[in-house]
Formats: structure tokens, sequence, C-alpha cells
């Protein structure tokens, strides 16, 4: 495969060198004042940081999430893995998965015993808008484009599985067999890890689970039904509450997705916790679907653009943007979970990636 094309690297600059942020960026937005926000999957919040020099963005700011909108509890990890800017929201979501207990290499009883532990953190069930008015977050503010308009902070309605997503993916023949056992995320079970929106249609694309080689991406709309809560749409040609496409990533799960005009920009990713390849498709024309697809790269309507570099046990790409960078309007900004000490020039600073797109 051909590999991607670096034009640029850009400067992170933090207040914070905690190793939760610098080393576990997952997701990454630009909004029209030029600030760039980051989610980290450690953490209860998200990062905003605005261009102070050419290719150097600083003035960070942190927004606790529980200030918007009502988290599940204040401990719990969101796992913050999509982060995505429309029409004057920020729209963030957690992985919505189950997690299983790492083997320490301490004591090998205490390390089989921790390996049989799943565990559910309920915050990671968070499908949230919040809106973003000149580089703030607020919970309510008058439309700028229509002030008899308000826009107001809310998440997906919370259930005890976690939200009105999960209930009906419980019910799903391809995914709630998996979602009942709580099969955890890296064991191929539930895993969202990606999320763009255009409009009022979001997508949210499943690291895991991959079915016989196919990757998942889900397509719902959410209304408000009352102050601070959504739910979901009937979209589907029957009725449905969302809709699956399958996608040929060759074998990878989806690790975020972007729009570029009407196609989808896919990162693919293992599935598994392990080295492999990072691959960025295109998934053409996506928004022409009216219910469930499938779509493999024999049609042409899905193709290999290029891989990322790999590097064994680090640098794993996780959130993706576009952005303007040299005489090229829309270049792939990368940031990665995992990152090479590399890219830390000093504390409190790491480089993300620009690459050509097309």
């Amino acid at each position: 495969m051909p590999e991607g094309f670096l034009l640029s690297r850009i400067l992170f600059r933090f207040e914070d060198e905690s190793e939760d942020l610098l080393g576990d960026l997952s997701a990454v937005t630009i909004t029209p004042d030029g600030s760039l926000w980051v989610g980290s999957d450690e953490l209860l919040g998200i990062e905003r940081l605005y261009p102070i020099e050419p290719h150097i963005f600083g003035n960070h700011q942190h927004f606790p999430l529980g200030n918007f909108v009502e988290l599940f509890d204040s401990e719990d990890e969101i796992d913050i893995e999509g982060i995505e800017y429309s029409h004057h929201y920020l729209w963030i979501t957690g992985s919505h998965s189950t997690k299983r207990k790492k083997a320490k290499g301490k004591n090998a009883e205490k390390d089989i015993q921790r390996l049989s532990q799943i565990k559910a953190d309920s915050n990671r069930y968070l499908l949230a808008r919040i809106p973003v008015i000149n580089g703030e977050l607020v919970k309510v503010c008058s439309n700028p484009d229509d002030p008899t308009e308000k826009l107001t902070a809310a998440c997906l309605q919370k259930t005890s599985k976690g939200n009105l997503l999960i209930d009906a993916l419980t019910e799903d023949s391809h995914l709630g067999s998996i979602i009942s056992c709580s099969l955890p995320s890296k064991d191929n079970g539930l895993d969202i890890e990606g999320l763009t929106v255009f409009k009022n249609r979001i997508f949210l694309g499943l690291r895991g689970p991959v079915l016989r080689g196919w990757a998942i991406i889900l397509e719902l709309e959410l209304v408000e039904s009352e102050p601070g809560v959504l739910t979901l749409k009937e979209i589907g040609e029957s009725g449905e509450l969302y809709k699956k496409h399958f996608v040929d990533l060759d074998g990878l799960g989806v690790r975020e997705l972007c729009f570029y005009g009407e196609d989808l920009i896919v990162l693919g990713g293992p599935t598994m916790a392990l080295d492999g390849a990072l691959r960025v498709f295109r998934w053409k024309n996506a928004l022409q679907h009216s219910g469930d697809s499938i779509c493999g790269q024999d049609s042409g309507e899905l193709e290999v653009l290029f891989d990322l570099p790999i590097k064994v046990g680090t640098d794993y790409a996780e959130g993706l943007a576009l952005f303007p960078c040299l005489q090229y309007p829309d270049s792939l900004l990368v940031v990665y979970d995992s990152p090479d000490e590399i890219r830390k020039p000093r504390p409190k600073e790491i480089f993300a990636d620009v690459f050509r797109l097309i």
C-alpha cells in the first residue's frame, strides 16, 4: 500500500504535562475560530488549543464535560474516542465499551484472576453535544444564525444498560449477542472509536466487532425530547432507530471518521491490542444510502488512500480532522495515542502530523 505523504507537523503546547493527556490523545476537531479541540481517553473533559504561531497551538484551556452535561458519575473515565464540530455544536462520544483488566506481570496467580474480570465504566456511555461560541463551551445560548432558536447542551438519554443506543443495539441481529455478553473492547467487543457529523446525521465507527472482516459504521439521528436529553429518531426504511453500514477495511476496525465533502474518510486499525496496519480509506458518496448497506473495494466506492507509518509499540493513530496546510486546504491532521517520545520536544508539548489527503 502507498505510504502517506507527511506535509508538516503541528506542535501542541499544553498547560498540563500529565501522561493521561499527552500520552492518550484520541480525538481532534477544528472550529471556525481556528481552535483545535482534543480529547484524551483517560480524562473527564476536553481541551482547547488556539493558534499562537504558525504551526503552534497553545493557550490551553480544559473544559470539564460535567459542567455542561450530566455524567453518570464524577470518577469513571469517559474514554473519549470522538470529537466533531457541526453547526455550532461540539459532539463527543465515549467508547460505549466494557474493558478487561490487564495482567501486570508481577504475580501469575493474580494476573490470571485479573484477566477474568470485566468492568463497565458508566461514563463511557456518553454521546453528547455542547454549544461552542467563539471558542467557549456553553450550556445554552442563542443560535448565531437564528436568534429565535436556542442551542442547548444535551446527551443521549441514559438507561440501566447505558443509554438508548445500547438498548436498541442489544436487540440487533449482528451486535446484540456481543453486547449482551459484555464482550470487552480489544476482545472484538463493542467499541466506538469514530465519530463524525453531517448536518443532522451522526456516524459512529466501530473498532469492534469486526464480522468476518467487515467493519461497521452506525448512522443515527438524535432529537431533543426535553431540555438536556436526546432520543433516537426513526430513520431506517421500516422505522429503525439506526442504519448499519458494513465496509471492507481489509479486516481492520474503524479508528476514526471525518467527512470530505460527501465522502467519508475512514481510518482503519487493528481491533485487538496489537501492532498492525493503520490505513486511510475513502468511502465515496457515503450519504446516499437510505437503509443498511454493504460496501466492498471491488465496486470502486471504497478505496485505499494510504497507510500511516507503523512503529512497534507506539504512535497509534486515533484522531483525524481536515486541516489546511501549505497549499492544501484539506489535508489530514492526525493525533496519536501512546506517542513516540520523539514527539515530545519539551514537557507539556507534543507533535501531531499533517498528511496530504488527496
